[in-house]
């Protein structure tokens, strides 16, 4: 199993990045839906009609959210966690990616920039 980091600057406020994280309808937006999340602990969530799906398991509004994550046929779940650092009028948004099964660590680095992190910030940014 991998981890994976990645790091963005978003030219918006934290509180409009923690709502793009949160807000089925602006997921859509950015290429995540059709999807089902909210921003409750305890919350199965599914993105990308359910080709992604897990569980909130730690929520601080805008701050941080952590996540089980489920992909394809995984037989454990994978831990996301977002970190969000208000700088002023920019978000520092942190992610942290665990337990990624090897084979797919490749794929699933890529696909954070190309599918989730990299197209929120360019909708948040427009």
């Amino acid at each position: 199993m991998k981890t994976i980091k990645q790091t963005y600057e978003i030219s918006v406020p934290v509180q409009n990045v923690w709502q793009a994280l949160i807000d089925p309808v602006i997921i859509d937006r950015w290429g995540g839906g059709p999807a089902h999340m909210n921003d409750k602990v305890g919350t199965k969530f599914t993105l990308w009609g359910g080709d992604i799906h897990g569980k909130n398991i730690k929520v601080v509004k805008n701050k941080e959210l952590v996540q089980d994550w489920f992909g394809g046929e995984w037989e454990k779940p994978s831990m996301v966690t977002f970190t969000l650092l208000e700088k002023g009028d920019k978000t520092e948004i942190n992610l942290l990616h665990e337990d990624v099964p090897d084979e797919e660590v490749k794929d699933i680095d890529e696909g954070w920039k190309i599918y989730y992190l990299g197209p929120l910030k360019k909708l948040l940014e427009k």
